[in-house]
């Protein structure tokens, strides 16, 4: 028997990123107040993305323990539906784009922390903040991983869906740019046409080998091979 019901850690969880995201939209940051404001950040967007993902796993667990026991088949294919959107969700965004933000961020910040990361935010974003937001994603979403089986869409929707995403981001990025002439992330600054277009397409596919990362990783911690 866990120690911790499943439950109770994704209600848990849900609570932490609710408090991360109010704390974070609290700092009066002049970043947002430009153009695109918090949502041209992938941190922010990643965020607003685990905070439904794990709102999505708490409404499904109060619906299966509301519908335990009832006969009605119509509660029983709305909870499948909602187990389908929770499953769905995990495997081609809280996975992938959670997982990318946290070894993204902290690879550069390794190498450079001026190029994703400027030391002035130290002035506003406090240490533990900036670990909710860069560094807890990946353990949180892990431990959903281990707790529950999420069943994935077939490879081909699935890395389609991932692609979809990453390409909307970029061109999202790019048209932050064009309107304001400022890149979202000083690193791009340092980069010519060619190479922002080799470092978008790297962008792209390292995205989708997280994707491919989770799907395998879903299978062997539930064995469903066999």
């Amino acid at each position: 028997m866990a120690l911790v019901p499943c439950q109770v850690l994704r209600a848990a969880i849900l609570l932490s990123y609710c408090s991360i995201l109010c704390n974070y939209k609290a700092i009066d940051m002049p970043a947002h107040q430009t153009y695109g404001g918090s949502w041209k950040f992938l941190t922010f967007i990643d965020l607003v993305i685990q905070a439904v993902f794990f709102g999505i796993c708490v409404l499904t667990d109060l619906s299966s323990l509301l519908t335990k026991g009832n006969d009605s088949q119509e509660q029983e294919r709305q909870l499948k539906k909602l187990i389908s959107l929770r499953d769905w969700v995990m495997a081609v965004l809280a996975f992938p784009v959670g997982v990318f933000v946290v070894t993204m961020f902290w690879s550069i910040y390794v190498y450079d922390r001026e190029l994703v990361y400027p030391k002035l935010l130290d002035n506003f974003i406090p240490a533990w903040l900036n670990h909710g937001m860069h560094t807890t994603v990946l353990p949180f979403v892990l431990i959903e991983m281990r707790t529950t089986h999420h069943q994935y869409p077939s490879r081909s929707c699935g890395l389609a869906a991932v692609c979809t995403f990453a390409v909307g981001y970029i061109l999202w990025v790019c048209w932050i740019h064009h309107v304001t002439g400022v890149w979202v992330y000083p690193l791009l600054e340092h980069l010519s046409p060619g190479v922002k277009i080799i470092f978008f397409a790297a962008v792209t596919v390292i995205i989708n080998i997280f994707y491919l990362v989770g799907e395998v990783l879903n299978n062997y911690i539930w064995d469903t091979q066999k």
